[in-house]
């Protein structure tokens, strides 16, 4: 489904992250739609990923670990066809636990007020009808991603609320708030069958740090499926682009990398805001919305 452009007036999406590389790992099929499709896609990106792992061969010709991924962002951006990329500037918190979290520039450190008020000033200055962040686990339990996620929440509520937050933009109340999510069922199919392929579902990912069988025991509504199949390619490229972080890499080949590439055409999502009714899965995140 294609979202229809009235009139020329544009629909605005704004996805609000954690970290480079979230926007192609996780919605990004469905920010490439949406951009497709014609409407801007903005992107908030809180921190620099600097506690991302990173083999040596790739700071070569880079100063840090967060400029390069700040490289690979603005080329996954640019694969993407994002409007625009706002850094918030916080650092990579790390994984819960790690004395990372402690950083006085950590995301994970800082007050929920103070990060909700600028995300609600760049909702005020970006005026998106969609506002798009993680699940309230953050997907994976990320500290920055659940703090994003809290900050993201506050701020959508707040931005139209002249109490909230005061500043020289004018209020601006987004139409719809949206959380991506993912099918558990298909999670703890795949829990089930990555000890037959030698692969530890406790330990997934780069470096092995994502409790999968945790996460499928958590269950989240799903609303909203977005099939992305026209832009599976500028998908594919986005994450290649974080070569860094394991981005084409071939990470996922063979039975495992199969099983989560036949899910792969659609991105799900939970409806926040309106309060979803009963019904079938919405299709286009700006079903109803008057722009």
């Amino acid at each position: 489904m294609q979202t229809e452009i009235i009139g020329g007036a544009r629909p605005r999406l704004l996805a609000v992250l954690a970290h480079p590389d979230d926007e192609s790992f996780g919605m990004g099929g469905t920010l490439a739609f949406y951009a497709w499709c014609g409407a801007e896609v903005h992107l908030i990106c809180a921190t620099g990923g600097e506690e991302g792992e990173m083999a040596p061969q790739f700071l070569e010709g880079y100063g840090s670990t967060a400029e390069r991924r700040a490289a690979e962002l603005a080329g996954a951006a640019r694969a993407l066809g994002l409007t625009s990329v706002t850094m918030l500037g916080y650092r990579d918190s790390g994984m819960p636990g790690a004395a990372a979290n402690t950083h006085p520039q950590a995301l994970f450190a800082q007050p929920l007020e103070a990060v909700a008020a600028r995300v609600t000033a760049e909702i005020r200055r970006i005026r998106p009808h969609v506002v798009a962040t993680f699940d309230p686990i953050g997907g994976y339990r990320h500290p920055d991603h659940i703090a994003i996620q809290r900050a993201t929440v506050e701020a959508f509520y707040a931005a139209g609320d002249s109490a909230r937050f005061a500043g020289e933009l004018p209020v601006y109340a987004p139409q719809k708030l949206y959380f991506h999510t993912f099918s558990r069922r298909f999670l703890r199919l795949a829990v089930r069958l990555m000890p037959l392929f030698g692969r530890d579902p406790r330990r997934f990912g780069t470096n092995g740090d994502i409790d999968l069988a945790s996460l499928a025991e958590v269950e989240y509504p799903i609303h909203a499926e977005v099939d992305f199949l026209p832009v599976t390619r500028a998908r594919e490229k986005a994450g290649a682009c974080h070569a860094s972080q394991g981005g084409g890499s071939g990470m996922l080949r063979g039975p495992v990398g199969w099983m989560f590439r036949l899910l792969g055409g659609r991105e799900t999502f939970m409806r926040a805001f309106p309060q979803p009714t009963p019904g079938p899965h919405e299709r286009d995140l700006f079903a109803g919305v008057v722009w």
